[in-house]
This record gives structure tokens, sequence and C-alpha cells, in this order.
């Protein structure tokens, strides 16, 4: 292999393992398929049990933001049935949310057990709402603050897994590169 295609085959590798660790994931619910709880692993997250029950079809003033499915925290909801933690840090950036008028939500974000950031206050209505995070660090667990957790819905939950440091994806392309001198003397040996 010539130097030129050893360096296309270097880049080509370069882009193709970090492109998707630099695209936010946004957890719509539609494809969960059918009425029931979160499933407890649902987009690579740690949903309570029993706690998100996600469900289709109009209701008043809980709409979701676009699709059909959203979320809710079940009649027996708190802060603590609330949390959604993830099973590698990341960046959250926030979720859509809809509600009765006078419920409020807010985030309150974690990172290795210490609160790291809060969100403003998101004042509910019928007609979804972004609410951001905030907080552009790394978090591992994220909790909803509700003064009435049995009457909001939430909706595509966005987050970003995190995007190697430029020092990381250098190493990777000096290795690669070692890697090919190595070939390329052992071919001429």
């Amino acid at each position: 292999m010539d130097k030129f295609n050893l360096r296309r085959v270097a880049v080509a590798a370069a882009i193709a393992l970090v492109s998707p660790l630099a695209s936010a994931t946004v957890l719509t619910f539609d494809d969960i398929g059918s009425d029931g709880f979160v499933p407890s692993n649902y987009g690579g997250l740690d949903w309570p049990a029993s706690t998100w029950p996600a469900y289709a079809g109009e209701q008043a003033p809980f709409s979701a933001h676009p699709g059909d499915y959203r979320a809710t925290v079940g009649w027996d909801g708190s802060v603590d049935t609330s949390a959604v933690s993830f099973l590698a840090a990341s960046t959250f950036d926030g979720a859509w949310f809809a509600g009765f008028e006078g419920v409020s939500v807010a985030f309150d974000l974690y990172y290795q057990g210490a609160l790291v950031g809060s969100s403003a206050s998101l004042g509910l209505s019928g007609t979804s709402s972004f609410l951001s995070s905030g907080y552009a660090g790394l978090v591992d667990r994220v909790t909803i603050r509700s003064n009435d957790h049995a009457n909001f819905v939430m909706d595509d939950f966005t987050f970003s897994a995190p995007v190697p440091e430029p020092e990381s994806v250098l190493m990777m392309l000096a290795g690669l590169g070692l890697v090919g001198a190595a070939a390329r003397r052992r071919k001429s040996a």
C-alpha cells in the first residue's frame, strides 16, 4: 500500500470513528410502539423501573412533540423517581414538555454524584415547549423537579455522547501511522 492510500485509509478510519460520537441522540418514545412503561434500558439510558409510562393518542393538554408517543412520570412521581441515568457520561441538551398550566418543570444535572447544574424553570401549557439543560458539561444523571409530577409529559429527550479530545484523535492517527509503517517495513523485508 503506497503512502497516499495509507493516508486515505487513516483519514477515513478517523472520520468513521469520530463522526457518530459527535451527533445528538433524540429519544422520541415513538419507537416503543405500544402504551406501557419505558423499558429500563431505552436509548442506552437507565430509566427507573415502572416509573416512566409512555403512551400515544391525543390527550389535551399533554401534547407530543412531534410524533405520537411521549413519556410521563406516574402518579407517585417525585424527583427521585424521575431520575434518568446515563450509562456513559454525556452532554444533556434538554427535552420538550407539555402539561397543565400552573405546572412547572426544571432539570437537576449530576456528575459522579455531585450536582453540577440546574436548568431554568419552565411553566407548562398544552403546547410543547423545549427546556434546555443550560449546562454544557458532562452528566451521568438527570432528575426532573416539578411542582406536580403527575401532570406533565416529556418528549424528544436529547443528549450527545462526548466528542473525543483532539489529542485522542491525534493519538489514534499516530497509532494507525505506526501500524502502516510496520506493515510497509514487513512488505519491503
